[in-house]
């Protein structure tokens, strides 16, 4: 089956350097191209392609911009392109996610032909995946909180572990900014991205969220109430309250692994841990989860409507490594249950400090 792209880009030796990228492989055929944000809006309704690559700054109408109304008019999947060298550009690129794109790749560099083949079968594997994700109109209905029985115990969780990938960093932003400034746990987020743009999520989370968001940093103790993330090509993992970054091979094609990251929590006492598996493709994080399950953790995978991609969580499940399968909307609450304990013991000893 061919792959139809749309083109955005107001640049014309981008887009016939991305042209030939893409035609380079036999089943996927670039059927329009345009210079400006209105011209794309116009061509992916009259198209209907199967992915839109986006450049964000373009005349007329910007990426944003062109984004939105297309996810209102004809959804489909975006990938942007952007150039991470710029924080400014880094910034737009997760504003574009959060207004319905799927992912973000860094623009090629134009430093050798190694380079540039390298970033063109990496453009084809990510438009041959993207192309095939269901993207919808209007964000769900939100779903009403209603009592998880299995997670009701409010025995004083301390320590978030989240790990997401494709469709992630949406994800991950609207569960961290459900999270209030006081919550009390210590958090850390794994998540896929592309090389280059782990700061640049941080920092956006940092903004979007009433909980601090910084980059994990080597060697330095982990505390309540912050939100750390894996840098990217690193792999994050955690002993005796402290991060430890390692360069370590890739596990399940991945630097910083999920998997690596839960397997060190799981070498502890995991029965202050809570684990939380979001959308994202493969089964990175399923092996990791099952054994902070055994270890005595709790565990919450992302249910299957409310994914971008189900492929990570519905191997946590298949391992039986889930206590709960949750829509993302009602994970939130499921946490403040869980985490309810350590904030009432916290109120309780600063109310009591002299």
């Amino acid at each position: 089956m061919t792959t139809r792209v749309l083109l955005a880009d107001d640049s014309l030796l981008a887009r016939q350097l991305l042209k030939d990228m893409l035609q380079a492989g036999d089943d996927i055929h670039v059927v329009g191209e345009a210079c400006d944000g209105r011209e794309a809006v116009e061509l992916a309704q009259a198209l209907r392609p199967d992915l839109v690559i986006m450049d964000l700054l373009m005349p007329v109408l910007d990426g944003l911009d062109a984004i939105e109304e297309i996810m209102a008019l004809c959804p489909t999947p975006v990938l942007v392109l952007s150039a991470a060298v710029e924080a400014s550009e880094v910034d737009r690129a997760f504003i574009a996610i959060k207004r319905g794109a799927l992912d973000v790749m860094e623009k090629p560099r134009l430093d050798g032909d190694g380079t540039l083949e390298e970033f063109a079968a990496a453009l084809r594997e990510k438009v041959r995946f993207l192309s095939r994700i269901r993207v919808i109109r209007h964000p769900r209905r939100k779903l009403r909180a209603e009592p998880l029985a299995a997670l009701a115990d409010g025995s004083g969780h301390s320590l978030l572990a989240i790990g997401a990938s494709t469709g992630g960093p949406k994800a991950v932003m609207r569960l961290l900014k459900a999270l209030p400034a006081d919550f009390p746990g210590a958090v850390f987020v794994v998540q896929h991205i592309a090389p280059g743009f782990a700061a640049g999520f941080a920092n956006w989370l940092d903004r979007e969220c009433a909980l601090p968001v910084r980059l994990a940093r080597d060697s330095v103790p982990y505390r309540g109430g912050e939100a750390l993330i894996a840098p990217d090509g690193r792999h994050l993992t955690v002993a005796d309250g402290v991060i430890r970054l390692t360069d370590a091979p890739p596990v399940n094609c991945c630097r910083p692994s999920i998997d690596v990251f839960f397997e060190s929590l799981a070498r502890q006492r995991c029965d202050q841990v809570v684990a939380v598996l979001l959308t994202g493709m493969g089964r990175d994080g399923a092996q990791g989860m099952l054994h902070i399950k055994e270890a005595g953790g709790t565990t919450i995978v992302q249910d299957e409507p409310s994914c971008a991609v189900f492929g990570m969580p519905k191997a946590a499940i298949t391992l039986d490594a889930a206590d709960q399968v949750v829509p993302l909307d009602l994970i939130p609450a499921a946490l403040e249950k869980l985490f309810a304990a350590v904030r009432l013991e916290t109120a309780t000893a600063g109310a009591s400090a002299p």
